[in-house]
Formats: structure tokens, C-alpha cells, sequence
């Protein structure tokens, strides 16, 4: 069986406990896949599965990858991605469907790996988080950068150097995420937190690589008082 999952962000809301305690969640639409490659030891040098994300639109592809897909058997999909298998587990082949109720269950860790949100080009204060200048008593350094480097020596911009530029848009990957709900009906996982991207966007959810033990609630000891 496979470690993880394809999914699409479908956005976030909230969950009531018993207690009445409100808890942030994010609904994650996970699959259906279904199994475009296998790859093998023998063949490939490791063990994994090319997962494609179905969808209702089919999706238009080059002639090599609608080769690939035929190959299959499998309709074309717009999103695939690579995930691990578990070790002794059941052996995939192309064309087998993974379902999110086959791979999760309540209660159990798994990490999300996404692109987060893209801000554009940013400066060194929203960028960087850098303090900034003065703003009254006739400062004119406000959030500019400042130095970045004397002219003398070395005559150079070190490498590394913190700047503005471009914001977002990066591989993201949220690691000890909660399993709240598995609607294997709908296709929903519902995962404790907020997870990287925008709705709409592609994450892949896979169990967790070093998973958290869960934490007991700690009884308070009651002292007892001299009567």
C-alpha cells in the first residue's frame, strides 16, 4: 500500500468537541487516485508508485505523456506525483485506484507538502521581517535595507545577503498534522491545522515521517488541606 495521497485544498473551517472546544481544521478533497506507474527494484532501483489526481475535466496532454497514460490504461490526469510504499506491503500495478480511506485513519499523523501562497516581489521588512527606520523626528530611513556591504573591502555583495525579491511560491512542507476525519464517501480528509497553498491548490499527504506521540491530558493533583 502507498504512503500517501494526492489531494486538492478545499479550504478550512472548524470542528466542535463534545466539550464545546472549537478546534481549526483544514478539509483536504484526497483523491481518487490512480496508479499511472509502478516502479520496481529491479527495474527503476527502488520501490514507488506514480500517482495521478482524478478529476472531473479531463485533462489535455502531449503526445509522450498521453503515451505514458495509454501505457496505463488509465485516462489522462493534469497533476502526478511519486509517492513511497509501505515496507511488506501489498504491491501496486498500473491501473489500481488508491482511495483515502485505504491509506488514513482518524487519529493517526501525516505531513503535507504544498506550495505556499505567492506575494510577488516584497521588500526587506515583509520579506525578511526587518525592523526598519525611524518613521518621525526627519529620519528619511524608513525600510530601506541599509548597508550590505563595505566598498573597500570586500568590494563585493556576500553571497546570501538578505534582500528584496520575489515572495512565496515555495515548497512547503507542514509535518505533524493530525487526522480528525476520514469521509472515504466524499473523498475528505480532514486534518487538524492550516496547510500550505491556496484553495484550489495541489498538496500531497503522506504519513507521517518521524509522527509525534499524542499527548495525554495531565490530572491535576488535588492537595489536601488541614481541616
Amino acid at each position: 500500500m502507498v504512503t500517501g495521497i494526492i489531494g486538492k485544498k478545499v479550504g478550512m473551517t472548524q470542528l466542535f468537541g463534545p466539550d464545546g472546544t472549537v478546534q481549526a481544521v483544514t478539509v483536504i478533497k484526497a483523491g481518487p487516485c490512480v496508479v499511472v506507474q509502478a516502479k520496481t527494484a529491479e527495474n527503476d532501483g527502488y520501490q514507488s508508485v506514480q500517482l495521478g489526481y482524478v478529476e472531473e475535466r479531463p485533462a489535455r496532454v502531449t503526445k509522450p505523456l498521453a503515451g505514458h497514460y495509454k501505457k496505463a490504461n488509465v485516462p489522462p490526469t493534469r497533476v502526478r506525483r511519486e509517492v513511497a510504499l509501505v515496507q511488506g506491503g501489498d504491491a501496486l500495478k498500473a491501473g489500481d485506484q488508491v482511495l483515502v480511506a485505504n491509506v488514513f485513519k482518524g487519529g493517526e499523523r501525516v505531513d503535507v507538502i504544498g506550495k505556499s501562497r505567492g506575494l510577488g516581489f516584497q521588500g526587506v521588512v515583509k520579506r525578511h521581517h526587518f525592523a526598519g527606520g525611524a518613521a518621525t523626528h526627519g529620519s528619511m530611513f524608513h525600510r530601506a535595507p541599509g548597508s550590505i556591504g563595505a566598498s573597500s573591502y570586500p568590494s563585493r555583495v556576500i553571497k546570501g545577503m538578505r534582500g528584496a525579491g520575489h515572495m512565496g511560491s515555495e515548497r512547503v512542507t507542514t509535518l505533524n498534522l493530525r487526522v480528525e476525519r476520514v469521509d472515504g464517501d466524499q473523498h475528505l480528509l480532514i486534518l487538524r491545522g492550516a496547510v500550505p497553498g491556496a484553495r484550489g491548490s495541489y498538496v500531497v499527504v503522506r504519513k507521517a515521517v518521524a509522527a509525534k506521540p499524542e499527548r495525554k491530558p495531565q490530572v491535576e493533583k488535588v492537595k489536601k488541606g488541614k481541616r
